[in-house]
């Protein structure tokens, strides 16, 4: 691909694309220089410009949606390479406009053959950290941009990695926003000699502006794209990846690399003011954003006042009762003792709601009764023919397991770190298991003329703040009236455990003190601890898309 071509494409088409009529009935963005983009055929949103750019220069070259986010995706794993990269996994819902149907992947990898409850336990394992080589499971990402691309894509995966191995051999400019995830992360790179030759040239992360190069990655994706994702799974890569393992006592074969396969799901759904509102069903945690909305049904929010201290208690509680269910009832969908749907039901729901408190902040919450955590990359791409894509790639933690393979280029994830030690539970770590993900693409349809029609592509990144950050979203933009920029900006909370809770900046002392005195402990936070999102909605002529500020991304379109 042309690098100055791309360049200038960036500000053209933002240009081209905020010619823009506003939407009726809604409230604008108050943030000072983000306003929602308008575009008439298609729009990519993604949270790094030069993936955006990517991305909307394979839609013009006649690639569809799916071909475009593989390809925003794969940029990505070059400039955000603490996020995202073909070392972790994926998950994507599809709409398919020549169907008019929504088709989901669960592109997340498995435990390796010898990652046993007893090993992880005498080597002292804690869930949730990272854990260097006893977190690393299967990459499966690679593996899911592959099938999305064979099986509703127009180009091939050689084709959509091209900018990708381009940005990789001939380097880019750092944004500010990665350059100072990148730079709080020294020490931990330094711990390993091949992540510390691969991201920290002359001995440090680069700073905003300074270009950075990882020939390895160029290569590997090359091999990749000349070779097929064979060579990863089982083949010359594979064979690499494993032998470092080893040598580090890690737990994946390279048989398990060769039995790696991604799975087609049936997203799961909850009516929501008039649209029907779509998540990807366990091994991730998406059923606690549909157990959130279930939960604050009946209440009116819209009177309470957005971000008000009434406001921000339901929605706590609310997010504590849903992630109690997901500690005791999720885990790999194999080894579910409860439906998913189960946890959607009237019954069900009611007995979680009966247990918020109205006045006061609970500190610990027990999952509902038995019946029969990370660095991540979202992006979303909808094209001229109505396909729209929610995707989201992650290494977990930054830069995963903190393992680059010597000559590879990319990290290894720590999606480990997401396995239970406690016994008898879906998300206990055995041999093969899929952990509990955080991952969550979102997806909005309304039904029109008695047909399910596309409506919105959403997400956001952010570990654990994703359920709770999607209901976020969709109350401001469905019960606030606020337009799809205004939705992405406005301040959030972010629920931790027990009653720490940490609230964005533009939430004033006269809220936190009122929530203080409902029970909540109040903790302070980063930006980036609050995530980032992107959306499109389809128009009833061309798509509407909007850009977290939280990031050094954007929204292009034509």
């Amino acid at each position: 691909m042309n690098r100055p071509r791309l360049h200038a494409l960036v500000g053209a088409l933002v240009t081209l694309a905020t010619a823009r009529a506003p939407l009726p009935a809604q409230r604008p963005s108050t943030m000072a220089g983000r306003s929602t983009v308008y575009a008439s055929s298609a729009v990519v949103a993604t949270s790094q410009p030069l993936a955006s750019a990517a991305g909307l220069e394979i839609l013009r070259r006649g690639g569809n949606a799916i071909d475009a986010a593989v390809a925003a995706a794969a940029v990505l794993s070059v400039t955000e390479p603490h996020m995202t990269g073909i070392g972790g996994d994926m998950f994507a819902i599809v709409w398919l406009a020549r169907e008019q149907k929504l088709v989901a992947l669960n592109a997340s990898g498995r435990a390796g053959s010898l990652m046993t409850r007893a090993t992880l336990q005498a080597r002292g394992f804690r869930a949730g950290s990272q854990q260097g080589v006893m977190s690393v499971t299967v990459p499966g990402a690679l593996a899911g941009w592959d099938k999305l691309v064979r099986t509703h894509g127009k180009r091939t995966l050689a084709q959509v990695l091209q900018p990708a191995i381009g940005y990789a051999r001939d380097g880019f400019p750092l944004s500010p926003i990665i350059a100072a995830q990148w730079a709080d992360e020294t020490t931990f790179l330094q711990r390993d000699s091949a992540a510390a030759a691969t991201f920290l040239p002359r001995g440090r992360a680069p700073k905003a502006g300074e270009w950075f190069r990882n020939p390895d990655y160029a290569r590997t994706l090359k091999t990749i794209a000349d070779s097929g994702i064979g060579t990863f799974y089982g083949g010359s890569i594979g064979q690499r990846l494993v032998s470092r393992l080893a040598a580090l006592n890690g737990f994946v074969t390279l048989d398990d690399l060769r039995k790696n396969a991604p799975t087609w799901v049936t997203p799961i759904s909850v009516p929501f003011k008039g649209y029907r509102v779509w998540e990807l069903p366990p091994n991730n945690q998406g059923i606690a954003a549909l157990e959130m909305l279930r939960i604050l049904e009946p209440y009116d929010l819209k009177t309470m006042g957005h971000n008000s201290p009434e406001y921000l208690h339901h929605l706590i509680e609310a997010k504590k009762l849903a992630y109690a269910d997901l500690d005791r009832f999720v885990g790999d969908a194999d080894h579910l003792d409860m439906p998913a749907e189960q946890m959607l039901t009237d019954a069900f729901i009611a007995e979680r709601r009966s247990h918020l408190d109205a006045k006061r902040a609970q500190e610990r919450m027990d999952p509902g009764p038995m019946r029969t955590k990370s660095e991540t990359v979202y992006l979303t791409v909808a094209d001229a023919e109505g396909n729209m894509v929610s995707f989201i790639n992650s290494n977990y933690d930054s830069f995963g397991s903190g393992i680059v393979v010597p000559g590879t280029g990319f990290a290894l994830h720590n999606r480990g770190a997401g396995f239970t030690l406690t016994e008898g539970l879906p998300n206990t770590v055995a041999p093969g298991k899929r952990p509990f993900h955080t991952l969550i693409p979102g997806f909005v349809t309304q039904t029109v003329n008695g047909r399910e029609q596309a409506y919105m592509s959403f997400g956001l990144m952010g570990g654990g703040v994703q359920a709770q950050g999607h209901v976020q979203f969709l109350l401001n933009y469905f019960v606030f009236g606020m337009d799809l920029q205004a939705s992405i900006d406005a301040p959030r909370f972010r629920h931790y455990d027990r009653n720490r809770v940490a609230l964005e900046p533009p939430i004033g002392d006269g809220v936190r003190n009122a929530l203080a005195a409902m029970g909540h402990l109040l903790i302070d936070q980063p930006t980036v601890a609050f995530g980032g999102a992107q959306a499109i909605v389809r128009l009833p002529k061309g798509y509407a898309a909007g850009s977290d500020p939280r990031k050094d991304g954007m929204a292009v379109g034509y």
